[in-house]
């Protein structure tokens, strides 16, 4: 349950008139419910510190959680940002998948050739994991859109600007949206993102190559900040000279009144931008799916900020923002719902020496480690519950009752958070729009929810509806959530050391075992050998006896026991075997240990694809126990 409900804008004043912001929105089919999510507010949820990074005297966040619950924070708090970039969805059907890189095993001294080949190999073991699904009905994207823009706006400073980055499925119909909640007056450029280096679209189509994206640039008011921002031409070319006379920017002239000329070697940039997309061998790729350049964000920031300004990404991904933000001084707010790119971030941004929070909502999300996921798998946690053809899309499937025969069920999509919150608004639409749908012979149906606003309202509000006969039952998705949380497994020593020049502690991982990570390696192979024949071996995915393949991070905490992490001494290893220690690369492959120079009090480790598990240290022990 949110804490309260925050206000999008400010209350108004008693007599003064409101300006309908919803009334464009009203035309799009179910707009009633972003009205009604509006008008009640953004949810406020407990925020959860989970470790900290340095002294973070600038507050630097890194937030898991979702657009609107992370600006009730900040709106709470009397945060505001000066400079908003978002690399939102572009409701282009596609799923974005990472892919999962099998580490070198320590144990096993053949892996380290292995190691040193190339990615591409047949030999480096790899599947792709779905890390979301960016599957959107046009009216629910455009509505969801259109709720969290209007978050966005609510803790933006009177000089801040937000740049919105989509491509060509969506982008036309969302800067109406952005039109009507920041102003048409307030529009300052539709930027073109060209990438030269990659291209979208067969080249034998009946369609010209598709080779950029669409940034639209607003201002919060005309007192915005902006810095020109110049490039160096390719050919230098020779201009008359200009100086100030009076305040007034004139044409400079000798003694004779001959006019003065330079060579102008650098251009002020327009709105068509030819920044490179990143290659796969370049340094900053961190094999995050929608990952954005450096280069880009760069541009950004120096054009409509100013040092120690701050920098919020809601839709961080990557974290390439708040990277390039850090790197150019500023303060910086990285926000994402999934886990993958709070971690991704998080190790980033270790590596460029930032200082930062990283901080969780406890609004269900922590529930599941990402939303595409736990989609994926809810059906087989659902008791009985199957597809059904005869159900449109608002159901997920239904149950079959020996007694009531077919029993619909709807699942909240947890992709989409306006569905995630049970309220009158939308059991509003469940009685008067779904239900209507159904066959006459339909009883009952069940409907799941992971956050409900007032059980007893919804309770009152079905008690009281005449429009069904149908039973309505309402079940917590939590409790079958909670299912998909699985600990990982790990055996290790760990012992005082006195070795030369180190004195310490030892910890000696022996063996790992994830059961979610070996499901998707099983599925990864049954499909291999669905797909083989004789022209196209399949070579299966194995992993080893004690599974050390599988780790990617470790973390020591020697400051506390429970609560807030602290990473006093951390492992990275990179897809192929080398250690990144603290954040520094290092030539040298990872030996299944980690050391701290202080008594270690938990542990923790990540495996390939992301699920981090906690154990206590009890130095007596050859064994952890999970917390």
């Amino acid at each position: 349950m949110p804490i309260k409900y925050i206000p999008f804008f400010p209350e108004p004043i008693e007599g003064q008139a409101l300006l309908d912001n919803f009334k464009r929105t009203l035309r799009y089919k179910g707009a009633y419910e972003v009205t009604g999510k509006l008008k009640r507010g953004m949810p406020l949820y407990e925020m959860e510190k989970q470790e900290t990074i340095g002294t973070n005297h600038d507050g630097n966040m890194v937030i898991r959680g979702e657009c609107v619950s992370a600006c009730a924070y900040l709106k709470e708090q009397g945060i505001t940002v000066d400079l908003v970039y978002i690399d939102p969805p572009f409701a282009s059907g596609a799923d974005y998948a990472k892919k999962i890189y099998i580490r070198r095993n320590p144990k096993v001294a053949e892996a380290i050739a292995k190691a040193e080949e190339e990615l591409e190999s047949e030999d480096f073991k790899a599947f792709e994991e779905t890390m979301y699904g960016d599957v959107w009905d046009k009216e629910k994207y455009l509505n969801w859109m259109y709720e969290n823009l209007c978050a966005i706006k609510s803790v933006m400073s009177e000089t801040a600007s937000i740049y919105v980055h989509l491509d060509w499925h969506i982008g036309h119909y969302v800067k109406i949206l952005l039109d009507e909640i920041f102003g048409e007056d307030n529009f300052r450029n539709e930027i073109i993102w060209r990438y030269p280096n990659k291209m979208s679209g067969a080249a034998d189509s009946h369609n010209f190559v598709r080779t950029h994206d669409t940034l639209f640039l607003y201002s919060k008011s005309d007192d915005s900040v902006y810095n020109v921002v110049k490039e160096m031409r390719d050919t230098p070319v020779k201009q008359s000279k200009r100086i100030k006379v009076d305040g007034k920017n004139m044409r400079a002239r000798d003694s004779e009144g001959n006019m003065l000329y330079e060579m102008s070697y650098d251009k002020k940039v327009n709105d068509v931008w030819d920044i490179p997309y990143i290659a796969s061998t370049d340094s900053q790729r961190t094999d995050y799916a929608t990952q954005k350049p450096e280069a880009l964000l760069e541009r950004i920031i120096k054009a409509s900020s100013n040092e120690n300004m701050l920098i919020a990404d809601f839709f961080g991904g990557s974290g390439v923002a708040a990277a390039v933000a850090n790197k150019l001084g500023r303060r910086f707010i990285h926000c994402d719902i999934g886990i993958n790119s709070i971690q991704t971030t998080r190790d980033r941004l270790l590596a460029d020496k930032a200082e930062f929070d990283v901080l969780e909502i406890k609004d269900g999300v922590s529930l599941y480690r990402n939303p595409q996921q736990t989609m994926d798998k809810i059906k087989s946690l659902i008791p009985g519950l199957r597809n059904e053809d005869s159900l449109d899309s608002f159901w997920e499937g239904a149950i079959f009752d020996s007694k009531l025969g077919m029993v619909p069920v709807y699942v909240p999509n947890l992709m989409d958070s306006s569905t995630k919150l049970l309220d009158v608004v939308l059991m509003n639409r469940i009685i008067n729009v779904a239900i209507p749908d159904l066959d006459n012979t339909v009883k009952k149906v069940i409907v799941y929810y992971v956050d409900i606003s007032d059980p007893e309202e919804i309770r009152n509000f079905i008690k009281n509806d005449t429009t069904t006969d149908k039973e309505i039952e309402l079940r917590d998705l939590k409790e079958v959530l909670d299912d998909v949380v699985a600990e990982d497994y790990a055996e290790f020593s760990c012992q005082q050391m006195q070795d030369g020049l180190f004195a310490g502690y030892r910890i000696e991982i022996n063996k790992f075992a994830s059961d979610r990570v070996y499901d998707k390696i099983h599925a990864y192979n049954e499909k291999g050998f669905a797909n083989t024949n004789e022209k196209k071996k399949f070579t299966p995915i194995t992993i080893s006896d004690t599974g050390l393949e599988l780790i990617e991070f470790l973390s020591v905490d020697c400051t506390s026991a429970d609560g807030i992490w602290h990473s006093d001494s951390e492992i990275k290893i990179d897809k192929l075997g080398y250690v990144i220690r603290n954040g520094v690369k290092a030539k040298e492959f990872w030996d299944g240990t980690i050391t701290s120079d202080k008594q270690p009090l938990r542990l923790k480790i990540r495996n390939i694809c992301g699920d981090e598990t906690v154990w206590s240290l009890d130095l007596y022990l050859l064994q952890g126990e999970a917390l």
